[in-house]
């Protein structure tokens, strides 16, 4: 017995290491997608799927290709279905390798599908163990297989180039940073409504092959939102009224403003401003909520074209300042609560979080209540530029 038992214990290192291997992939038996597409397909009720699958030999970023390799650095591909699983699944017939989604960056949506309800979107990608909960959700006027293969900028693999220009909408802020985590939750809330990033591609740039053809690139371009009630797209969301969606939904490190100048409407003075506080206070009264939005922001004067030192115009200049950013806020205010009729401001959970009890009452019907809510909005801007310290001390 004491025999049997030391055989065991000395092939079990053995066992060990060879079911170590059980379930390995190697890369090259692998479809890595980084980009999916989702449109409406040519059947009823039927969805399109297109994929971009990096090629590892071929995305290196050489002008040429490898020995061996095609030069270039993604393959795109689609195929229809019943279903998103079923589309996938028809990739098959005509993609020699396994589709793997654990490096996906990013799912574009085309806007008639968003319209016709993302929850089957959403169901799919958040039960995939593969698929990461930050993968970036936007909506797209344009074709998703097109924006998805779209080699755009810097960056080889179009993918990863719209991963970084959400990384940097914290400092932009002209598009909220919509990934499938906070796309569930808001899905799921009774609270809060969906608000996804738009893209689109614009043509802009240089051909360096071709100077003369100045414009003729298409690259992606990450502005404005998409707005939601339940899984249905209801409507876009402007440059404009989106930058004053931000002040709701994140935390911005930055941004900048550019107004008309006080002593001549024809110039402009460009501001950007880091310090800013944000803050919404909920009421309760007669069986309505109301809401005050205060907004602190102190900014610098990056540019001035107006002719005169900023010491004789700081004041009219805060105020233009203070009236631009009250027309931001109030633009998404009036699309949230007359036209679209969805809170994708938040402005539900602020409420449920200070009035629990009277939650309990308006939750079930918070669409309305939400429509039908007070709003007040006061912004204060302080002008702190080193410049203008500056000249006031060489005043003093």
């Amino acid at each position: 017995m004491r025999r049997l038992v030391c055989l065991l214990l000395a092939f079990l290192p053995l066992l060990l290491l060879t079911s170590s291997c059980y379930g390995l992939r190697q890369i090259n038996e692998l479809a890595i997608v980084t980009a999916v597409g989702l449109d409406v397909g040519k059947e009823p009720d039927s969805v399109k799927l297109s994929v971009q699958i990096i090629r590892p030999a071929d995305a290196r970023g050489q002008t040429g290709a490898p020995s061996g390799g095609t030069g270039e650095p993604i393959y795109s591909v689609s195929a229809e279905g019943k279903s998103i699983f079923e589309a996938i699944r028809n990739l098959g017939h005509f993609t020699s390798r396994r589709v793997y989604w654990a490096h996906n960056f990013l799912i574009v949506m085309h806007e008639s599908y968003a319209r016709r309800g993302i929850g089957d979107m959403i169901d799919f990608f958040t039960r995939n163990h593969e698929l990461r909960m930050n993968t970036w959700v936007t909506v797209t006027p344009d074709s998703p297989s097109e924006v998805i293969s779209t080699i755009t900028g810097l960056e080889v693999v179009p993918g990863e180039a719209v991963d970084r220009l959400f990384r940097n909408v914290q400092i932009v802020g002209l598009a909220p940073a919509s990934n499938m985590m906070n796309l569930e939750e808001a899905y799921l809330s009774r609270s809060v409504e969906p608000v996804v990033a738009q893209v689109r591609l614009v043509t802009r740039g240089i051909s360096n092959k071709r100077p003369e053809q100045h414009g003729s690139i298409k690259q992606v371009d990450l502005e404005g939102a998409a707005a939601f009630v339940n899984d249905k797209m209801v409507g876009w969301l402007s440059p404009k009224e989106t930058k004053g969606l931000m002040f709701f939904l994140q935390k911005l490190k930055s941004g900048i403003e550019v107004i008309p100048c006080p002593n001549n409407q024809n110039k402009i003075v460009t501001m950007e401003f880091k310090d800013i506080d944000f803050k919404v206070k909920p009421s309760y009264s007669d069986k309505l909520p109301s809401f005050h939005i205060r907004l602190m922001i102190k900014a610098d004067v990056v540019e001035n074209n107006c002719g005169a030192p900023m010491t004789d115009l700081r004041e009219e200049t805060e105020e233009a300042l203070e009236a631009k950013l009250n027309s931001e806020i109030q633009s998404v205010l009036t699309k949230a609560q007359q036209q679209y009729h969805s809170d994708f401001l938040k402005l539900g959970d602020v409420f449920r979080n200070k009035f629990p009890m009277e939650w309990k009452q308006l939750g079930s019907k918070w669409g309305a209540a939400f429509s039908e809510a007070q709003t007040t909005v006061e912004i204060k801007t302080t002008i702190k530029s080193t410049v203008l310290k500056a000249a006031e001390q060489g005043v003093k």
